[in-house]
């Protein structure tokens, strides 16, 4: 764990001091949460490469870290090396002599946000005695997905990348966040530690992201913080079911919020589907986690590299980069170029760590590039992210297996199913939408939302309009990878709009904070669920996880192994080959697996194909037990043929492959 905190530290280090290349604008803290996503970002990307030439082996990893903290080599010059310094002593003295009330009130709220996000992520996984669980109920069903991912890359030597649910053919799932977890996993982490650390690290830096973007947006201290409450905290009136279940029980609402329902925000098998930030996103879409702060990075730097030019050239404090004197036009293009590069680097590593992410950015900056005609920034951005991302693009798209027409089709309202659409909305995200249009609306002494901020904003009504007609995944609900960006967008002029109601008087100070809480309920009740309830939602049992060690010490790496196609077989923590999965997740990757799915069935009979059926799709390990056992019938005695490899408690692994 000290080798995987290291690494953690470093990368950290070398992504904030990157930012002095960039940014002139930011402060100690917001280098800091920058440079933990572009320091673990690059780490993974560039680990990746290197791993598959060579492995994921120490010298890999090695490799890696030398290359992510190349730019730690700028402390070498003395004016650099002054500027860093200046600043964390800057830092220090704020906040040790006689601190101001606004820099108490910014501790206080990051401690109970880590407090929070603390217990939250120790609670996305779990293992104890009795096996591995999570506390998140819409974790139960992606987290050994995640697993296997990790455990592929760590133990499985999964070079060139195979589908962990899918033998054969090429993952084009964006995984390099899981990736950097198999990176610590190898540095000594267990899976519990390692994914706790880079959680935190990533949930952290999106705050502060969401924070400093707000300020940069809105130069509005109060709702500059409001901003990444809304955005994590989301919801909608899902809070009313409270009092209606408070109703049905006989304890009434303390009976309710003494065994809180798993989910206020989606609900299975209803029209509740707008969900939670941290529980439905932050934690079991991994890839999200890291996709979110980055894509925050590229939207402030494209905030501040089209800042108007009588704006730019107003001088600022030293810098190294400029000369004495008052700076000349063209140094501070020099700046607007150089903030345009940051940000098509950052861009650039989207692909492979979430690939919607990209084609939110890709697409807005386009929009953008019309709307804020500043063509140079712009062309800059483009080619540097086009560079470091289509090499991506062209590896992961090569020889895939993805049915492409499963991702797009004509699908009006998102996932209303038989709701009115515009009651679905109202439903799901309660008075945003309302909101959004009154802080548009709104005017003082003038509009509330200033030209810019508005042309700015407008882009990202698409990320709501084209999902609300456009399938963008297998699965529906998967729109919300590119609907949440819309909301990401709104929630600063939610926020203003909070804000400038709170500074107007004790009645409109009620409303602010009645409207608050209105749009943040049912998302800090989910949240507090999750952080707060002994509920345990299990996993893998103790047999489960004692069976993949016993199958990791008894197979070579790159093992085919059989079982049984749900989420949660403990071959999924071995880090071997899977011939098939849960058809859940296979399905949303684009692959058409029913005659596999057949097959193994076939194969689990022991009919008179089911030997060459084993032939053919060249398995080696065949796993049987309580999951095979109960999904589907097994011919127990046809495969007491074949040598057992071991045995722990009800599963049994059989060595089928012939010499």
């Amino acid at each position: 764990m000290t080798v995987t905190l290291t690494i953690a530290f470093l990368v950290t280090l070398g992504g904030a001091v990157a930012t002095y290349l960039y940014d002139d604008k930011a402060s100690l803290g917001a280098r800091l949460c920058s440079g933990v996503c572009l320091g673990l970002g690059a780490l993974g990307l560039v680990g990746f490469v290197v791993a598959s030439f060579i492995g994921l082996t120490g010298t890999a990893v090695v490799i890696s870290l030398l290359v992510t903290t190349a730019p730690l080599l700028i402390l070498l010059s003395s004016n650099w090396r002054k500027q860093v310094q200046d600043d964390v002593a800057n830092s220090f003295r704020r906040f040790s002599n006689s601190p101001d009330i606004v820099s108490i009130l910014y501790v206080i709220f990051y401690l109970a946000v880590l407090i929070v996000f603390l217990k939250v992520f120790s609670r996305a996984m779990m293992v104890d005695p009795t096996g591995m669980s999570t506390g998140d109920y819409n974790n139960f069903g992606d987290l050994p997905f995640h697993l296997s991912v990790i455990t592929g890359f760590a133990f499985g030597n999964n070079f060139p990348p195979e589908d962990p649910t899918y033998a054969g053919v090429s993952f084009t799932y964006p995984f390099i966040s899981d990736f950097i977890a198999a990176m610590f996993v190898r540095c000594g982490a267990s899976l519990e530690q390692s994914m706790f650390v880079e959680n935190i690290m990533l949930g952290m830096a999106f705050i502060g992201l969401l924070h400093r973007w707000a300020w940069v947006l809105l130069r509005d201290r109060l709702a500059a913080v409001i901003t990444p409450v809304l955005v994590i905290l989301n919801g909608g009136f899902g809070w009313v079911l409270l009092f209606t279940r408070a109703n049905e029980n006989e304890s009434g609402l303390f009976g309710v919020l003494a065994n809180l329902p798993p989910s206020l925000t989606v609900i299975p098998e209803t029209t509740w589907r707008w969900g939670n930030a941290v529980s439905a996103l932050l934690i079991p879409q991994r890839g999200f986690l890291m996709g979110l702060p980055l894509a925050i990075i590229v939207f402030t730097q494209w905030w501040l590299a089209t800042e108007k030019e009588e704006e730019i050239i107003a001088p600022t404090k030293k810098k190294p980069w400029k000369d004495k004197g008052t700076p000349t036009k063209q140094s501070k293009y020099s700046v607007s170029s150089r903030r345009m590069v940051a940000a098509g680097i950052a861009a650039g590593f989207l692909p492979l760590v979430h690939a919607h992410t990209f084609v939110v950015v890709m697409v807005m900056s386009a929009v953008l590039a019309l709307l804020i005609p500043r063509w140079r920034e712009w062309l800059t951005f483009m080619v540097v992210a086009s560079a470091i991302a289509l090499p991506q693009l062209l590896w992961s798209t090569s020889q895939t297996a993805v049915s492409t027409g499963s991702f797009f089709a004509w699908e009006v309202g998102w996932d209303h199913g038989q709701e009115n659409p515009i009651w679905f909305w109202f439903k799901n995200t309660g008075l945003a939408i309302p909101l959004i249009i009154a802080a548009v609306l709104l005017r003082g002494e003038g509009y509330l939302i200033k030209k810019r901020l508005l042309l700015f904003y407008l882009p990202f009504t698409l990320c709501f309009i084209v999902p609300n007609f456009l399938k963008m995944a297998p699965w529906i609900w998967d729109n919300i990878k590119v609907l949440f960006y819309w909301w990401v967008a709104s929630a600063p002029l939610v926020a203003l709009l909070l804000a400038r109601l709170w500074r107007e008087g004790a009645v409109k100070r009620v409303i602010a904070v009645v409207l608050f809480a209105t749009l943040t309920l049912a998302g800090a009740v989910e949240v507090a669920g999750i952080a707060f309830r002994s509920v345990k939602y299990s996993l893998f049992d103790d047999s489960g996880i004692r069976f993949a060690e016993m199958i990791k010490q008894r197979t070579p790496p790159r093992s085919l192994i059989m079982h049984a196609p749900v989420h949660n077989n403990p071959v999924f923590l071995s880090g071997r080959r899977s011939l098939m999965g849960y058809p859940g997740h296979i399905w949303t990757h684009g692959l058409n697996f029913v005659r596999r799915e057949g097959d193994l069935k076939r194969m689990y009979l022991g009919g008179i194909d089911a030997e060459q059926l084993l032939y053919n799709y060249q398995i080696q390990y065949v796993v049987v037990g309580p999951l095979e056992r109960l999904v589907m019938p097994v011919n127990e005695q046809f495969f007491s043929q074949y040598p057992k490899i071991g045995e722990v408690g009800e599963y049994t692994l059989y060595k089928v492959q012939r010499q």
